[in-house]
C-alpha cells in the first residue's frame, strides 16, 4: 500500500535526521532555532510522524552539514 511506504520512508529520513543530528552533538532545540522550525515540529519528523516541505528538508540538511545521501539512506 502506498500509504504504508511513505510513513515507512518518513520513519527512515526521522531515524537518519536523528543520527546525523546526535552525531553533531545537537539537541532538538538547537537544531529547531538553526533552521526557524517549532521543536515540536523537528520532534514530529524525527519520530516519522509528519510529512515536510523540500524546503525544510534543505534548512535541515545545510544546519547539520550533512549529506543528501546519508539522510535518505535505506530508502
Amino acid at each position: 500500500m502506498p500509504g504504508r511506504t511513505l510513513e515507512k520512508q518518513l520513519r527512515t529520513v526521522g531515524a537518519n535526521l536523528r543520527r546525523e543530528r546526535m552525531a553533531r552533538g545537537l539537541t532538538q532545540e538547537r537544531l529547531a532555532e538553526l533552521v526557524d522550525l517549532n521543536v515540536r515540529t523537528l520532534q514530529k519528523i524525527e519520530a516519522g510522524q509528519t510529512n515536510i516541505l523540500f524546503t525544510t528538508a534543505i534548512r535541515l540538511q545545510a544546519a547539520i552539514r550533512c549529506s543528501w545521501e546519508r539522510l535518505v539512506e535505506g530508502l
